[in-house]
């Protein structure tokens, strides 16, 4: 099993201590990787810690996931959405180029009027299926998309209302994303959806339909024609696969260049943590600082804060990634997990965040190591005060949690000594954003390799699917307990 030895070499110095220590901590505690700038200085991340730790259960790892062996040991698969980017076994590279010729190929299509005038697309999906396509979009396509993408994913049915009154059924596509295409909630939504297209006249609602799938033979059975089946590999998990045929409606409405500029950014991000030595190692340093918190000093939770409005859905697509991945209480030969796994991992958006939760986060009694996502750039037409504005708060929130601010009366006293980490991304383009989500991949599967855990299953996302199946059933329902059968009767079902 790794080692978390190198918990033990830090020592119970404040981030003033160490500053004051190290003149040069501001400088060498932060790294400057394809546009952006990550910076440790505000942890309690040492030297000494960091040349404690044993990199070689991390590389080994690792080779084994660039190499597409089977790293998934609970579901006996390779983990190969780093293939997506170039990374991987030489079949499984050549397998998704393949795909994503034929993604571009559909796009053009699109574009050439095969599926006459199109202004809209409807996504459908849910988890991984859809938050990563809502973030590329949402973070991408405010000032430049070519059509108008909406992700539906919630089976309300007010949610459905909405996302189909934004849309003119006569020039909308409908893309249907689920990996297995048995995914209840996708379904239920895209049989409203074909509801929908038939209900105004559209003569062939099932010619409007795409498929995007790691089972094909199931969306064909549906009734999609297969030159409309948009594939992925069954290696590639749900919450890593906006790289693959997932990533479609951003295909669509940035552009395929803009697409694959994402995952070239991306694969800086790969090729920089096989080549990267420890200290240097920006997804890895991120991990040790996690481990730092939950493994040794109790923190439960972490906060992710995005300044920056066309980053306001990175919390959501992380909560995902993070909680999915290591939300874990047993290592991978089944034993019980040794210490606490992923932290919980909630945010919010900029200065909105200060004015809601940053009371606690500055005099609350849980630690909570926080982390700024900021853009140096602009995209507004506003007066460049807004955004002088916006990321001088940001950073004066980080130097104020770890400074604090002594006070006689103890209402205003700020203990300070609160961690946090700082992302601030040059600009906000294709290439930044592939690489901004790639280090966040590799920090998770970092963070798993040091607990021993698979971040690669998702079994305690199927209790609940299972429950739901049941409960439906009279025959079954009479073993639930009391107060849910109550709540059933209740709500009338």
């Amino acid at each position: 099993m790794p080692s978390l030895a190198f918990l033990g070499a830090q020592p119970q110095s404040t981030l003033a201590e160490l500053f004051a220590a190290d003149p040069a901590r501001a400088e060498d505690f932060a790294h400057d990787l394809g546009g952006i700038r990550f910076d440790f200085a505000k942890t309690h991340l040492t030297r000494e810690a960091i040349a404690a730790f044993d990199p070689e259960p991390y590389h080994d790892a690792l080779a084994r996931l660039f190499a597409g062996e089977v790293v998934n040991l609970t579901e006996g698969r390779a983990a190969e959405h780093p293939a997506e980017r170039g990374f991987g076994s030489p079949d499984a590279v050549a397998l998704a180029a393949q795909r994503h010729n034929r993604l571009r190929a559909l796009v053009d299509a699109v574009e050439a009027g095969a599926f006459g005038d199109i202004t809209g697309i409807l996504h459908i999906g849910i988890g991984g299926s859809a938050l990563g396509p809502a973030l590329l979009v949402d973070a991408l396509g405010r000032t430049e998309r070519r059509y108008r993408v909406e992700v539906l994913s919630n089976i309300d049915g007010q949610a459905v209302d909405e996302a189909l009154g934004r849309l003119d059924p006569a020039t909308t596509l409908v893309a249907i994303a689920s990996k297995t295409f048995t995914t209840a909630e996708t379904l239920r939504n895209a049989d409203a959806a074909l509801a929908w297209l038939e209900g105004a006249g559209v003569e062939d609602p099932y010619g409007r339909l795409i498929a995007i799938t790691a089972a094909p033979e199931k969306a064909i059975e549906f009734g999609i024609d297969e030159t409309r089946v948009l594939s992925f590999a069954p290696s590639v998990g749900g919450r890593y696969s906006l790289w693959s045929a997932i990533g479609f409606p951003a295909a669509l409405a940035l552009g395929t260049e803009a697409f694959e500029a994402m995952l070239d950014g991306a694969a800086m991000i790969d090729e920089h943590v096989v080549e990267a030595p420890t200290d240097q190692n920006v997804p890895l340093l991120a991990a040790l600082a996690d481990l730092t918190y939950t493994q040794g000093r109790g923190a439960e939770t972490r906060a992710v804060f995005a300044y920056d409005e066309r980053l306001r859905l990175l919390p959501s697509y992380l909560q995902q990634l993070v909680m999915e991945s290591n939300g874990k209480s047993v290592r991978l030969d089944g034993s019980p997990a040794a210490g606490p796994t992923s932290a919980i991992l909630w945010g919010g958006t900029g200065t909105d965040a200060q004015h809601a939760v940053f009371q606690l986060l500055h005099q609350g009694t849980h630690l909570v190591p926080v982390e700024f996502v900021a853009v140096a750039e602009a995209a507004d037409e506003q007066d460049p005060a807004h955004h002088r504005e916006l990321l001088l708060n940001c950073f004066a929130q980080g130097a104020a949690l770890m400074t604090g601010r002594v006070s006689d009366d103890p209402h205003r006293h700020y203990p300070g000594d609160r961690p946090s980490i700082t992302i601030l991304l040059e600009d906000l383009d294709p290439a930044s954003l592939g690489a901004l989500i790639a280090f966040y991949e590799h920090r998770t599967f970092a963070e798993a390799v040091l607990l021993g855990i698979n971040p690669f299953d998702q079994f305690g996302v199927e209790l609940g699917k299972d429950m739901a199946r049941a409960i439906d059933d009279p025959d079954t329902r009479a073993g639930f307990d009391p107060s849910t059968r109550a709540l059933i009767e209740k709500a009338g079902l």
